[in-house]
């Protein structure tokens, strides 16, 4: 049986939130910081046996400070974040234990996970050593110049939008991102892609909507309330819209 560990995303800049107060992952919904309805999907799981949540650097001291017990209570650990993506990725694999032998990448912003899309990516993944979730595309897709005009209608024939969880054999991924080529991939799958390796597709949903605008979070609310409820229990809002993150 697979013994899982999963890396959750939260090192990005929020460039596209335009929020004075937050950035993204820890901004308020439904009473909670987004990034904790991501974390406690993985922590109900008997197959989880790690949660290492990347933040910056310059977002630690506050978090720790925000968040200290509950990352204690949940057994939570805290790494910080590289410039880019695949470095705040291989700053988290550095922070697993050595019994995890297979790894999910998880955006922290994607808050609105069923048990079952997360069981069927698990499986696919420790079967193939490699799988993402996906959805395909299904609207019209157009190319556009840089001066706002349409330069070509796009094929949407074979093409899926990838999410996350990402799920991958450690020792692959390891490699893969010793190995990945000059850039900034904006997901795992094309750093395993370009090391070689396939990866698998598994249907995901929608609901599994990534927050990248303020708008998003009333999309995601509606989202939560069409997904069970999560097993953990506590008090109903442990984590309000409070100054000290300000």
């Amino acid at each position: 049986m697979a013994t899982f560990g999963v890396i959750l995303a939260a090192a990005g800049q929020s460039s596209r939130f335009r929020d004075a107060h937050y950035k993204k992952p820890f901004a308020p919904l439904a009473g909670r910081p987004v990034w904790l309805h991501s974390a406690e999907k993985f922590l109900e799981r008997d197959d989880v046996k790690q949660v290492v949540v990347v933040v910056a650097p310059e977002d630690r001291a506050a978090f720790v400070e925000k968040f200290a017990a509950n990352l204690a209570f949940m057994g939570i650990t805290l790494a910080e974040g590289g410039s880019h993506r695949a470095e705040s990725v291989r700053r988290g694999l550095e922070k697993l234990r050595p019994e995890i032998d297979t790894v999910a990448v998880h955006d922290a912003a994607r808050p609105c996970l069923a048990m079952e899309w997360i069981d069927r990516v698990f499986a696919e993944g420790a079967k193939t050593g490699a799988a993402i979730l996906a959805t395909p595309v299904v609207a019209t897709l157009k190319r556009v110049g840089p001066d706002h005009r349409i330069t070509a209608t796009v094929d949407r024939s074979g093409l899926w939008e990838a999410q996350t969880p990402q799920v991958f054999a450690r020792a692959l991924l390891e490699r893969a991102m010793a190995a990945a080529p000059p850039g900034q991939p904006t997901d795992e799958a094309a750093v395993v892609e370009a090391a070689g390796h396939p990866v698998a597709v598994v249907p995901g949903s929608p609901l599994n909507i990534k927050i990248t605008s303020r708008e998003d979070l009333r999309m995601a609310e509606k989202c939560l309330e069409a997904l069970p409820r999560p097993r953990l229990s506590g008090p109903a809002h442990p984590f309000g819209d409070d100054d000290r993150w300000r």
